[in-house]
């Protein structure tokens, strides 16, 4: 694989994550509430008042990493409120279409994010962090 190649990479994981963390703070605004999310929180052993911190971490993480600014940051941001979804739909078996949502979706998400934060800002970012650079391929002689 070559920088560019490496580079583009990293951007799709950048805007797959940051797409989807906004879609999930869009899904809390508007279709359940903040009301009703903190409701479903408290339901889950988590403090009710943690929906706003969370919904602020994905409307705002997601669109730093549609931006692409400082994406290792808002990856790493964002791991705390995946590991907590994780959390939530670790025993409801392992497909999302299970009852209450499996967990290899949000799996998925937190490897998503672990990806973001390793890889940089790749392509067509605001700050510009490069991914990193592929390994030298040998030349035949």
């Amino acid at each position: 694989m070559n920088q560019t190649q490496n580079a583009t990479a990293a951007t799709l994981l950048r805007l797959s994550l940051g797409t989807i963390l906004i879609a999930h703070a869009l899904l809390k605004l508007l279709v359940f509430t903040l009301p009703g999310a903190a409701g479903f929180f408290a339901s889950q052993g988590f403090p009710a008042w943690t929906v706003y911190p969370v919904v602020a971490v994905e409307l705002l993480g997601g669109a730093a990493l549609i931006a692409g600014f400082k994406s290792r940051y808002a990856a790493v941001a964002a791991l705390p409120v995946l590991l907590g979804a994780l959390s939530v739909h670790a025993h409801n078996g392992w497909t999302f279409t299970s009852a209450n949502g499996g967990w290899e979706y949000p799996a998925l998400l937190v490897v998503l994010a672990l990806a973001v934060a390793l890889l940089g800002d790749g392509a067509f970012a605001l700050s510009g962090s490069p991914a990193p650079a592929a390994t030298p391929q040998r030349t035949p002689a």
